[in-house]
Parts: C-alpha cells; sequence; structure tokens
C-alpha cells in the first residue's frame, strides 16, 4: 500500500522577523519526513460514535481546526514535531476506523514517537486504547509454558509477570461507561476497555475527573463503583481542593506503568468550550486542569494523549478548538 500524503496545508500563520521566534507552522513536518523520535499529532476524523448517542454530529472536523489553531502558537518545544495524517470514519464505519487508528497508532508507538491523537468524538478512546495495547503487547516477552505446568498456573502467571498497568486518566464530565452491548458509540468506550482487560487478564484501571452528577444517571454511578473507578465530580474542582486531587492522581500514577490521558473537551465550561456535543452548564476551568495535565505529563509514563469532541459548526470564534490547541501545546511542552 502507498504511503499517505499527509496534506499539511492547516499550517499556516505568521512568521516572525527575530531570531529564535519560530511557531509550531514553521516547524512540524509530515512523518514521512521524520528523521528521529518526536511528538506525532494523528487525526481520528470520526463523529459516527457521537451520531450512535444521540449526540450534535460535527467532529469529524475537529482535527483540522485543532491544527489551524495550533499552527500560529510558539514554538518551545527542543524536540521534534510531525503530522501523521488522518484516520477518517467513513459513514458508519466506526469498527473499522477504530482498528485502523490503533494500528497507526501502534506503529507510532514502536518507532518511539509520542502519539497525540486529535478527534474526532470520544470513540476516539476505543481507538487510542487498542494502539497502545497493540504496542504493549509487541513488547511482552514470549516465553513457554513448561510442559508439567497447569494451564490455570500458567495463567495467574501471565497475569502476574505480563500484564501492563495502564492506567486511563479520562478528564470528563460524562464516564462513557454505557453498555456496548447495546450499541457501541461515543458513550461507551471505557466499558469496551473494560471488557478487554478482562478478556486478556490486564487490570483495568481508570480515573475519571471532572464527572458531572446531573449528567450520569445512577446506573453509571454504579457501575464506576463496580470497577472501581477514581471518581473526582466537578463540583470537587475549586482551588482549595486542587492539592487533594492532585495527590490522588499522583497515587493513581504511582500504581501504573503505562498513562493514556484523554482529554474530552466537554469537561470545560460552556463559555471556554462552546464548541462540543454536550456543552457543560458548570464544567471545570481550565486553570484547574492544567496542573493536573502537568503532574500527568511530567510522570515519565504518559505514553499517549488524544483530545476529543471538538465540533466546529458549534464552536464561537474558535474559542473551543483555541483551548484544543493550547492542550496540545502544553502535553508536548517538554521534550
Amino acid at each position: 500500500m502507498a504511503a499517505e500524503t499527509i496534506d499539511m496545508s492547516a499550517w499556516t500563520g505568521r512568521t516572525d522577523p527575530e531570531s529564535d521566534s519560530e511557531r509550531w507552522h514553521q516547524c512540524i513536518r509530515p512523518i514521512d519526513q521524520a528523521d528521529g523520535k518526536g511528538v506525532a499529532l494523528l487525526g481520528f476524523a470520526s463523529d459516527a460514535g457521537v451520531k450512535r448517542n444521540q449526540g450534535r454530529p460535527g467532529a469529524a472536523k475537529g482535527p483540522e481546526a485543532i491544527r489551524r489553531a495550533l499552527a500560529p502558537l510558539a514554538w518551545h518545544r527542543q524536540g521534534l514535531a510531525f503530522d501523521a495524517g488522518d484516520v477518517v470514519c467513513e459513514g458508519d464505519a466506526l469498527e473499522e476506523a477504530q482498528q485502523r487508528l490503533g494500528e497507526r497508532l501502534a506503529n507510532l508507538l514502536d518507532a518511539g514517537h509520542f502519539p497525540v491523537v486529535l478527534g474526532g468524538g470520544h470513540e476516539i478512546a476505543f481507538g487510542s486504547w487498542q494502539g497502545l495495547a497493540r504496542h504493549l503487547e509487541g513488547q511482552a516477552p514470549e516465553d513457554q509454558a513448561p510442559e508439567d505446568q497447569a494451564p490455570e498456573d500458567q495463567a495467574l502467571k501471565d497475569q502476574s509477570t505480563k500484564a501492563p498497568r495502564i492506567g486511563i486518566v479520562n478528564l470528563d464530565a460524562h464516564f462513557d461507561l454505557r453498555d456496548p452491548s447495546h450499541v457501541r458509540s461515543s458513550g461507551t468506550p471505557f466499558s469496551q476497555i473494560a471488557e478487554q482487560c478482562e478478556q486478556r487478564g490486564w487490570p483495568f484501571r481508570y480515573a475519571c475527573l471532572g464527572v458531572s452528577r446531573a449528567s450520569n444517571t445512577r446506573n453509571l454511578f454504579q457501575r464506576a463503583a463496580e470497577l472501581k473507578v477514581l471518581v473526582r465530580e466537578d463540583r470537587d474542582f475549586v482551588a482549595a481542593h486542587l492539592e487533594s486531587i492532585t495527590r490522588d492522581l499522583e497515587r493513581f500514577a504511582a500504581r501504573c506503568e503505562h498513562i493514556y490521558l484523554t482529554i474530552d473537551l466537554d469537561v470545560l465550561p460552556a463559555c471556554e468550550a462552546p464548541g462540543v456535543s454536550a456543552p457543560a452548564a458548570r464544567g471545570v476551568s481550565l486553570a484547574l486542569l492544567e496542573p493536573l495535565i502537568e503532574t500527568i505529563r511530567d510522570s515519565g509514563k504518559l505514553r499517549l494523549a488524544d483530545i476529543a469532541e471538538l465540533n466546529p459548526d458549534f464552536d464561537i470564534d474558535n474559542r473551543t478548538a483555541r483551548v484544543a490547541a493550547r492542550l496540545v501545546h502544553q502535553l508536548t511542552l517538554t521534550g
């Protein structure tokens, strides 16, 4: 199969005459020109999961909007950055698009890049997790069970010695733990991941921060309790509690080898992020989220991040796209 031609047309902006004044559009290159390891931006142009979840479509346009908002931002990285193109969901072919996203991400991770996926609806999460799982499975040692060892003993050994300890940190107003047996959508990715972990014998470690009690049913809170999810509600996020929340997050990260961070922009107040499928009546301000993101970024365990639910059709003055671009900037500031 021929290599994808990366469309770099979104990467435009001003050029300053002063030295050492580069911006993102001057520094990022297509992935086929990669001559080292770096940040790799990969778009997931999909709103099929949002449609299935009866939300407002339009998130498929999110990746381009984020790139355009990121292009003029100041460049402060020491490392490289590449555009890896888009995975496009055609029609309702969500599962196939998620599989392709996982394959593309596994290849980027195998090559030593730090992928940041630009969404797209929050169905992005199941594809992102598949990519990380596939990458980590490829790293697992392949040893055979002794002939005299019972299969159940070998299964226990595999769980204790091989199972990667992946921590999922979701900044989101919603658990997205709906039952996937009815329909798989933007509301089911973490239930799907929990099922995959159970099938593999892997631990399921999930933290959902910024949850709105008004937007999640009692059944969803019960499901989160059953799965031992670390939950902090949106109303917990005040400056006086930030240190406590940060400690909770640090304890969560300490139990993990690898962290996957997913940010649903609807965790933010509607005034900061109007361009989403479900704007938040309260939300958590960017000023309170940024220290948590920095904690995760600086942990040394962050392997993969994605940003979900930007819907340019409902954005105001590119406000939400600018927030998404700032989050990419913050996540990739080091290195």
